[in-house]
């Protein structure tokens, strides 16, 4: 790659089983630099021989570039290949991220976990590659950096400067958005509790679609006029169409085809490094055992609540209190369960997740462990964890 001009950042897209490419975007990169097939073949090549060999690879780096490399759902592959100096695995994987959530934010997750035609995937991908282009073109035209998609209430796409908020302010201004009332345009006032807590922000946000809304964090300018009437229609209105498929939310906040474990009535799942969960009080196959969906959601996030506070600390935050038992270890709980008359519930602390099970009563006190494993095995497709 090269390094004229402080460097350039290619994106590759490969289904999973057979390495066909499907799209690959550069910036930065002069038409002689863009990569050739072989190169392609050979990035893949690498990483479905290190699966083979049940090697995980995930990062590498040579004197004048870096690759990051992650597969979602066993089904798509995304590379990334960077000459930009700093740049570092945990950006590189945030926009790997960032570039997934907009295929899913277009087509929806069955559609890249199941797919059933190359050729018409291929077609689809080129509106979702540039949604991500959109909204940081969007966020620029307003004199901002902060920029991120709503859909469902739920965070579905940002700029990196967005990710980069406290993970407090992160879940507020989500909460935020949802709580207001559905307006056309709103301009709200904002202090950010850690950032900028005695300077206010503007919020301004903009409906695309019911239940689609695109949010900026501004100072003084632009006005809100200008930009639901101007910018909006500008970036916008192209997308609209394609964008209507991310307004209806995954069932269960599951894969399509997945299923759980037999006995789990709710589960919590933290993805660590990108900042970001799913949930689900009613998975499939839960049906009406047991609790009902309100006392689910009361008791997994009572458990989340002891377990995080006491065991699974996040980093930052202050020394959790230890029980009497825990003084004469010097490691910290990887795993932990609470049994109750009503529930079972068990956590797994891996590298990259945290999982939240909520269990009927009627599962074995012996078999919790190795069934956490599975239905984590499953909500991430890892078979490493």
């Amino acid at each position: 790659m090269g390094e004229e001009g402080g460097g350039s950042v290619t994106l590759l897209c490969l289904t999973a089983s057979s390495g066909v490419p499907l799209f690959c975007r550069s910036m930065g990169a002069p038409s002689k630099h863009q990569l050739p097939f072989s190169v392609i073949g050979s990035l893949n090549g690498v990483h479905m021989f290190g699966a083979n060999l049940d090697v995980l690879l995930t990062a590498a780096c040579t004197a004048n570039s870096h690759v990051v490399w992650r597969v979602f759902h066993n089904s798509i592959t995304l590379i990334v290949l960077s000459s930009e100096e700093g740049a570092s695995d945990f950006a590189l994987g945030r926009l790997l991220d960032n570039a997934f959530s907009a295929m899913v934010l277009i087509l929806g997750l069955e559609e890249l976990v199941n797919v059933r035609n190359i050729e018409r995937l291929k077609k689809d991908l080129r509106v979702s590659g540039g949604i991500g282009e959109c909204l940081e073109a969007f966020a620029g035209a307003a004199e901002s950096r902060f920029g991120c998609l709503v859909a469902g209430g739920r965070l579905a796409l940002a700029t990196e400067p967005w990710w980069q908020l406290a993970p407090q302010e992160l879940l507020l201004l989500s909460w935020l958005v949802g709580s207001l009332p559905p307006h056309a345009a709103r301009d709200y006032p904002i202090y950010l509790p850690h950032g900028s807590p005695t300077v206010p922000h503007r919020l301004l946000t903009c409906q695309l679609l019911p239940g689609l809304e695109a949010c900026l964090i501004c100072g003084p300018r632009p006005a809100l006029h200008t930009v639901e009437t101007e910018l909006v229609p500008r970036f916008w209105k192209p997308l609209l169409e394609p964008l209507q498929a991310c307004v209806n939310p995954q069932p269960h906040s599951l894969p399509p085809g997945t299923t759980l474990p037999p006995g789990v009535l709710a589960f919590l799942l933290i993805h660590r490094e990108q900042r970001s969960s799913q949930s689900s009080v009613q998975p499939p196959g839960s049906g009406g055992e047991g609790l009902s969906p309100k006392h689910r959601a009361r008791a997994l996030r009572h458990f989340y609540a002891l377990v995080a506070a006491r065991y699974f600390p996040w980093e930052g935050s202050p020394a959790p209190p230890q029980e009497p038992f825990q003084a004469g270890f010097p490691h910290r709980a990887r795993h932990c369960y609470v049994v109750s008359a009503t529930h079972k519930a068990y956590a797994i602390h891996a590298p990259q997740h945290q999982l939240f099970l909520l269990l009927a009563p009627h599962v074995p006190t012996f078999a919790l462990r190795p069934l956490a494993a599975r239905a984590l095995q499953r909500l991430t497709g890892d078979a490493a964890c």
